[in-house]
C-alpha cells in the first residue's frame, strides 16, 4: 500500500534537497519560506511504492516532473516553488489547493503556514493522499475528494487559491470563492503549455491580472474520477 512506504530520510536526500534549493534560488526563487519548505519536505516518499519506485527515487530531486499514478504527476519543484512564492501566503492563510494530487504541493503550503483545504478528483490519488500525508505528519490538511471546478463553497472565503492543473478557463465558482483582497493562481492553456495567470480581487466583480509566464500541467478535468 502506498502508505506503507519507507520513511527514512538520510543524509543522502537532505543533502540532495540542500542542493535543489540551491537550483531554485539560481532560477529565481527567492522567498526563504519557501526555500525552507522545500528543503524540508522529502520529496522522494511522495512516490507510489511499486517496482518503478527505486528508479524514481534516482530523480526525486531533479527538477522534473514525475509519474505518480492515475495518469497524473508530481510539478516540477520550480514549479511548486514558483506559486507558493506568488501566493505570497501569510501564516494561517485559508489556502483551496485544486488538485491534492500526491500531496507534494500540499505539504509545501503547510510549511509555509497556510490552513489548505485541497481537491482532488481521482478516487485512487485522493484514497491514498488521505493516507499517506499524516503517516508522514501532515495532519492538518483538509482533503476533500470531489469536483475541482466547483471548489469548496461550505469553507469559502478563501485568502488564496491554487490550481495545480491546465484549465481551459478560470471557473467561475473559484472567482466567487476567493475573498476580496484574496490572490488565485491558475494555468490556462489546452495545449502542451499553459501561462500562468494571477489574479488579485479588488472587489466582488473586479480583478487585477498578470500573466507569469509559460508552465506545463495536466489537464483540469470536470466532474470526479474513480
Amino acid at each position: 500500500m502506498f502508505y506503507e512506504v519507507s520513511k527514512e530520510d538520510d543524509y543522502l536526500f537532505r543533502g540532495k534537497r540542500k542542493r535543489l534549493v540551491e537550483q531554485l534560488l539560481q532560477k529565481g526563487i527567492t522567498s526563504k519560506n519557501v526555500l525552507a519548505a522545500i528543503e524540508k519536505v522529502p520529496r522522494h516518499l511522495f512516490f507510489d511504492n511499486t517496482t518503478a519506485r527505486p528508479a524514481l527515487l534516482d530523480h526525486a530531486y531533479s527538477d522534473k516532473a514525475l509519474p505518480i499514478g492515475a495518469g497524473q504527476t508530481i510539478s516540477h519543484p520550480y514549479t511548486v516553488a514558483f506559486q507558493t512564492q506568488m501566493l505570497e501566503i501569510v501564516p494561517g492563510e485559508k489556502v483551496l489547493e485544486i488538485g491534492t494530487g500526491c500531496g507534494y504541493q500540499t505539504a509545501v503550503l503547510v510549511e509555509v503556514g497556510a490552513k489548505v483545504y485541497s481537491i482532488e478528483r481521482q478516487k485512487t490519488l485522493y484514497d491514498k493522499t488521505k493516507l499517506f500525508l499524516p503517516y508522514i505528519g501532515y495532519t492538518s490538511p483538509r482533503l476533500v475528494y470531489g469536483d475541482g471546478y466547483k471548489g469548496l463553497p461550505q469553507y469559502a472565503p478563501f485568502d488564496k487559491i491554487i490550481v495545480t492543473a491546465g484549465a481551459p478557463y478560470i471557473p467561475s465558482d473559484l472567482l466567487v470563492q476567493l475573498k476580496v483582497g484574496g490572490v488565485m493562481l491558475i494555468p490556462i492553456g489546452e495545449g502542451e503549455n499553459q501561462e500562468m495567470n494571477w489574479l488579485k480581487k479588488t472587489s466582488d466583480t473586479q480583478f487585477d491580472k498578470k500573466q507569469l509566464g509559460n508552465f506545463k500541467f495536466v489537464p483540469l478535468l470536470q466532474n470526479k474520477a474513480q
